[in-house]
């Protein structure tokens, strides 16, 4: 499903965000990926659907190199992975159901989308996402009347009505609480586990990886150091990942 062939990333003041990385990941996982802030779990992440460009190696998905492609190829590529974001990426005064649509926009033409004309069955789609993610009936309200977890369920809510063969999430719960954490990523597990979307997803608390992962990778220094079970884990294997002890912050029952 993902492939990582060497991949290297180089920002341009000499920092190695990624340095050479062999992953697969396959169809229907649940991965999450932990590490220090500056370890390179966002740039793996935004890597995949080239938010950022790789220095070297090739990244394949779905089994298309997405590095190398171009145009419409690139698109056809992008059009399968859903993204979602810690501050939700939402068009605040747009209503829920026109902010869901707009995983359609990858379907359609240009002109079409900035006029607003989706067809009766991408209306379909976005109100079916929204009961999923049980938020139906806030479809017609504007994003910014939205509780922060309400949010980030409509930008679940967007990925579905992509028909995102993967869901890319990156610190999704960072800023909710514990009860709202819990909703997201039983919304995020529930969508892997019924729909077998592949759900590669970013996050600081060592509690929630355990709980919610089928595997675990660890990222020190943009380099992979830990891939494995979710009873492989250890705090042993957290301390080699984050080379310190696991610290209260870590843990989402102690920190908040």
């Amino acid at each position: 499903m993902i492939e990582f062939k060497n991949v290297s990333k180089v920002y341009p003041n000499g920092t190695k965000g990624l340095n050479n990385i062999n992953l697969t990941m396959q169809k229907g996982e649940f991965i999450v990926v932990v590490g220090l802030s500056g370890a390179g779990k966002s740039t793996l992440l935004r890597s995949v659907n080239r938010l950022h460009e790789v220095s070297g190696g090739e990244i394949i998905v779905n089994g298309k190199s997405i590095t190398k492609a171009k145009g419409r190829n690139l698109y056809e590529i992008r059009r399968d992975i859903g993204m979602i974001f810690q501050n939700f990426n939402l068009v605040k005064r747009s209503s829920v159901l026109r902010n869901v649509l707009s995983g359609r926009v990858g379907y359609h033409s240009t002109l079409r989308m900035m006029l607003g004309m989706f067809p009766q069955h991408d209306k379909e789609l976005a109100l079916k996402a929204l009961d999923r993610v049980n938020i139906l009936e806030k479809a017609y309200s504007r994003a910014d009347e939205l509780s922060g977890g309400q949010q980030q369920r409509v930008s679940i809510a967007r990925a579905l009505a992509q028909e995102a063969k993967i869901i890319l999430a990156d610190e999704p719960v960072a800023s909710l609480d514990p009860l709202t954490t819990k909703q997201v990523m039983d919304d995020l597990k529930r969508i892997n586990e019924e729909l077998g979307i592949t759900t590669v997803v970013n996050l600081h608390f060592i509690d929630l990886a355990r709980q919610y992962a089928t595997r675990i990778i660890g990222l020190r220094a943009g380099e992979v150091v830990f891939d494995g079970s979710v009873d492989e884990a250890t705090d042993e294997k957290f301390a080699e990942i984050y080379g310190r002890p696991i610290q209260d912050e870590e843990l989402m029952g102690v920190a908040k």
